[in-house]
């Protein structure tokens, strides 16, 4: 399984952006999804899931009203659209893929099997 993930850049603050995460190797519509972030000297934390069938999504409080996560199974991609940018959410964007068939939303690590590389979203104030 292989998920490239792409869309950051700089922004300032109040600006937004879309994350894209392609995915392949493996039936993309029959698994969870989610987006980590890790900041310079943070841990990995969660940002958003959803679910195999993008019926249900989950936030952490800290995006919630504020990013939206979308998936688009005919296309295998998974995309994370984030507005109203904040510094704080200055970080390394990471997708993950779920472990579990047809699995439902994950905010924990390690219901995830595989991941992406990372694209850094910067955001100025």
């Amino acid at each position: 399984v292989q998920l490239q993930a792409y869309g950051g850049g700089l922004v300032q603050a109040g600006g937004f952006l879309r994350l894209s995460c392609a995915a392949s190797g493996r039936p993309f519509s029959n698994y969870a999804m989610g987006w980590f972030r890790q900041a310079p000297g943070k841990e990995r934390e969660f940002v958003s899931s959803i679910s195999w069938s993008g019926v249900a999504t989950y936030y952490a409080d800290s995006v919630k009203g504020r990013f939206t996560i979308s998936r688009d199974n005919a296309r295998d991609t998974v995309y994370l659209q984030m507005n109203s940018l904040k510094p704080e959410d200055t970080a390394v964007y990471y997708c993950a893929q779920g472990g579990m068939y047809r699995g439902g939303y994950a905010y924990t690590e390690s219901k995830y099997f595989y991941w992406g590389q990372g694209t850094q979203v910067t955001v100025s104030s």
